[in-house]
């Protein structure tokens, strides 16, 4: 976080009536010495580089609700607004069982990489996102269940009854 210090003059905006009163500082602030003329700028930077001026009056982090859809149910979930989407699959992962490597998340009908930011792409509160299955890992675990289950006896019957 950056402090800048800046004259309150430098900011003030010029009266489109154009006056020539010679009182034309409202706020009595007479050649940008009052008490805000020593105001510090605190700046912030944001996750796509960005510098900007920090915003007053957010206590904290915003939090968002995003509806997160699979084939059957949904879930509703709380995630800070600039979450990232693989920390996204970390919160769902322990909602639905499902190991963040397993999970494809789309929004807006695309699939999003875990280090795309919820508020770049456009989430916001109560968005709804679509968890798939990924179906190459699907595949792989159908498979090692057959084999497993294929292994689980050493001794096979030769005559069934």
């Amino acid at each position: 976080m950056v402090k800048l210090r800046y004259s309150k003059r430098l900011f003030r905006r010029s009266s489109s009536k154009g006056s020539t009163d010679s009182s034309s500082s409202s706020d009595g602030d007479v050649g940008g010495r009052g008490a805000g003329a020593g105001a510090e700028i605190e700046w912030e930077v944001r996750p796509g580089g960005m510098l900007v001026q920090k915003r007053d009056g957010r206590g904290g982090v915003e939090v968002i609700a995003v509806r997160v859809a699979t084939g059957f149910s949904w879930h509703d979930v709380s995630i800070g607004a600039t979450c990232t989407f693989g920390e996204l699959k970390e919160v769902v992962s322990m909602v639905t069982g499902l190991k963040p490597r397993e999970q494809r998340l789309l929004f807006r009908g695309k699939e999003r990489e875990d280090g795309d930011h919820l508020h770049m792409v456009g989430v916001r509160d109560k968005d709804k996102v679509l968890l798939l299955e990924d179906p190459a890992l699907k595949d792989m675990k159908l498979r090692a269940a057959l084999v497993a289950r294929a292994v689980q006896s050493p001794y096979q019957n030769f005559i069934q009854v």
